[in-house]
């Protein structure tokens, strides 16, 4: 038996309601697409504002979306669907004007979430269409309904909390290496392979600063950390350094002082641009004297770059086994995203994308992948010698060492 759905979208710009009936049509230019643990996200870049509606047919399943005064210039051949929901891409003309229906078909049933942006951090306007396994979802509202006391024990306490932050991004690529390559597009895969790798691990809990090409505030990406109460912030980038024969990976934590080398004072200045940010608004201290909020940030500030620094080390450590080094400690300067007063923060430096040793394997699916795992390997060590109170880290410690 068929099973229809309609779900009718509408979002249209104050001057868009009134287009004058010669205008040229709305162009659907690109089509992107990528996944998370539990949904599938595809987005189609637009030229302009646009009215669309969606519905899904069974037998077989499909998902079907019209929009209304849109003509396709883009294709679909780029994208990846191997093992994902979507098993091919059909697109044509219907009704009358220039109205495209665009046709998913399912490997199963879907939920889904639709809904229109518009032109932000360097991005035009966009159709996002999330989908979810309608099976998976049915499941695991299932589980949520089961009563406590029937779930497994053995995961107690609280996971940890990593946030990444992929540098740069949207009208902000970061460096460029010679041939073009963009810091903005390597930090985020490097980012986005570290978030799966992390998902996977039982007791660690991820979020990502960018999950996609747009420009996110200094300011913001702390904010960021401090949303989702993380344990740990780190930033990853691939700059350009002052010598183009400057090459391998180094991390950076917070300096209160001075730089502790002209490269780090010169990376700091570069990443920081005009956007710096104080770290006394960070903390709620405005009930608190004058004299003692100073007192509780210095000291919340020491202590957080001390744990700064251990992560650095473990995480420099760790990526001496992927690739070489531009320095064998952790260097130090003022950089304005690592300024949250309690939580540990580090900025990883990849490599050089102005190198072009560098370059080539920064670029490379399986480097990114093993800097990936060089990271979490680090992080994991980290947290294994400094478990969190109360997190499942921690209880599995003492687990392991039977002071139950």
């Amino acid at each position: 038996m068929h099973r229809r759905q309609i779900l009718l979208n509408l979002l249209v710009a104050g001057a868009a309601l009134a287009l004058p009936l010669g205008a040229s049509a709305t162009q659907i230019r690109n089509a992107r697409l990528w996944r998370t643990e539990d949904k599938l996200r595809l987005v189609l870049d637009l030229s302009g504002p646009v009215q669309y509606k969606t519905f899904t047919l069974g037998a077989p399943d499909r998902l079907i979306i019209d929009i209304s005064g849109a003509r396709l210039t883009g294709d679909f051949s780029q994208l990846a669907l191997a093992n994902t929901l979507i098993k091919s891409i059909r697109s044509g003309h219907y009704g009358q004007g220039d109205d495209t229906r665009i046709v998913l078909d399912l490997t199963a049933p879907v939920q889904l979430n639709s809904f229109l942006l518009g032109p932000d951090g360097g991005q035009g306007h966009r159709l996002v269409l999330d989908l979810s396994n309608e099976r998976h979802t049915v499941a695991q509202m299932a589980a949520a309904s089961v009563p406590p006391l029937l779930h497994d024990k053995t995961h107690p306490k609280r996971d940890i909390m990593v946030v990444i932050d992929p540098g740069h991004g949207g009208k902000d690529p970061g460096a460029v290496g010679a041939k073009g390559e963009r810091e903005k597009d390597v930090v985020l895969s490097i980012a986005q392979l570290l978030a799966k790798r992390i998902k996977r691990e039982k007791g660690f809990d991820v979020r990502l600063v960018r999950n996609d090409d747009f420009f996110v505030p200094l300011r913001k990406r702390v904010d960021v950390a401090h949303k989702y109460n993380a344990d740990i912030f780190i930033s990853i980038h691939a700059d350009a350094a002052p010598r183009l024969t400057a090459s391998g990976a180094s991390v950076y934590a917070l300096s209160e002082g001075g730089a502790t080398s002209a490269t780090a004072r010169f990376m700091a200045e570069r990443e920081n641009g005009a956007d710096l940010l104080g770290a006394a608004s960070l903390l709620n201290l405005k009930d608190k004297d004058p004299m003692l909020a100073g007192v509780i940030l210095d000291m919340s500030m020491n202590a957080t770059i001390a744990a700064s620094l251990q992560l650095g080390n473990t995480i420099l450590g760790s990526l001496a086994d992927i690739t070489t080094l531009h320095q064998k400690r952790v260097e130090q300067a003022g950089f304005a995203v690592l300024k949250s007063p309690d939580v540990p923060s580090i900025l990883v430096e990849t490599g050089f994308i102005s190198n072009v040793r560098d370059s080539q394997r920064l670029v490379t699916a399986r480097h990114q992948q093993a800097v990936a795992e060089g990271l979490f390997t680090g992080l994991q060590r980290y947290f294994q010698r400094n478990p969190p109170t109360n997190s499942y880290v921690e209880w599995q410690q003492t687990q392991k060492s039977g002071q139950v």
